[in-house]
């Protein structure tokens, strides 16, 4: 017996160093075992689950409605400009009034809508586009204005939405070091601005600091990270080969942190799902053509068995 445990080990051994070439075979094991790394993305995803569960997650997201010029009804009723989920609202809690890009909100007499936890008067409403947006509740409900170029809509929000409820849990690629690459970044002077086109086709131009230059698997590949109005960090939008497949057709994102040393990690083990995955009333951006990468990336977020995308 314990002839054949030892054969049984060289055997094992020697396989590892034939995989690997030797030395580089034994480190790419031992890189696959990293349990700092797989602690540090197990942890990134119990947090982006409590992300999208939350009351205001994009699990929450029932409703988004575009203003016109002058007044938009709001309420439950079927032909309200901004529709709100019926048996959640009174059939018209006031009105919203698109005037010069700007939207004031005029509650109906005894509404029960709150701004800040108090009853809401005639009020001039910020955007998510502001520095503090205006959100209005009703019971379950938040809405607030949101402005997409020259376009301006209601999102609405149910805390006891039935895509909360049901929630089915997400899925992962196993952690995959091999994708989590040192990218060189290589900035750009001035900022490169790139059209991003979303899925309500609005094309807006966003502000790119630089490339991200890295190699996967020995093969060098170049994506434009982009800066949004008032971020802390890099947001990458980007495709791969699996999409439409074990991932979301239209790609998935990653946060980076700003370069240091002109070098940042990109971990495509965070990658992740678009809100449009979980909503039909999101406006995702999609990814520009020099960020659709020619290759399989098995790592991060799969689609989600939930998906609207999907049950469309």
């Amino acid at each position: 017996m314990n002839r054949l445990v030892a054969a049984v080990t060289v055997t094992l051994i020697a396989g590892l160093f034939h995989m690997g070439c030797g030395d580089k075979g034994m480190k790419d094991a031992e890189a696959r075992l990293d349990p700092e790394h797989e602690q540090q993305i197990r942890a990134w995803q119990a947090e982006r689950r409590a992300g999208l569960t939350a009351d205001d997650g994009w699990l929450s997201v029932v409703g988004l409605s575009w203003l016109s010029p002058g007044e938009n009804r709001v309420g439950s009723d079927p032909l309200s400009d901004v529709e709100l989920p019926p048996g959640k609202a009174p059939a018209y809690v006031g009105s919203m009034f698109l005037e010069n890009g700007s939207v004031r909100f005029l509650p109906a007499r005894d509404a029960g809508i709150l701004i800040d936890g108090k009853p809401a008067g005639e009020t001039l409403l910020r955007s998510d586009v502001d520095d503090d947006t205006t959100v209005m509740t009703f019971g379950s409900l938040t809405f607030f204005v949101i402005k997409r170029a020259d376009r301006v809509g209601v999102r609405v929000k149910d805390s006891q939405s039935e895509a909360i409820r049901s929630f089915k849990e997400l899925e992962y690629f196993p952690v995959h070091p091999q994708f989590r690459v040192e990218a060189k970044f290589e900035p750009y002077d001035p900022p490169k601005i790139i059209p991003i086109a979303n899925v309500i086709g609005i094309t807006e131009e966003q502000s790119s600091p630089g490339a991200f230059v890295f190699q996967i698997d020995g093969t060098t590949h170049r994506i434009d990270p982009i800066l949004e109005v008032g971020g802390s960090e890099l947001f990458v939008i980007f495709a791969d080969q699996t999409n439409g497949k074990e991932t979301y057709g239209a790609g998935r994102y990653i946060y980076t942190a700003m370069p240091e040393d002109g070098k940042v990690i990109l971990d495509f083990n965070e990658a992740y799902n678009p809100p449009c995955v979980f909503t039909a009333y999101a406006t995702c951006p999609l990814p520009p053509p020099q960020n659709r990468l020619p290759i399989r990336v098995e790592a991060g977020e799969k689609n989600y068995e939930g998906s609207v995308a999907l049950a469309n």
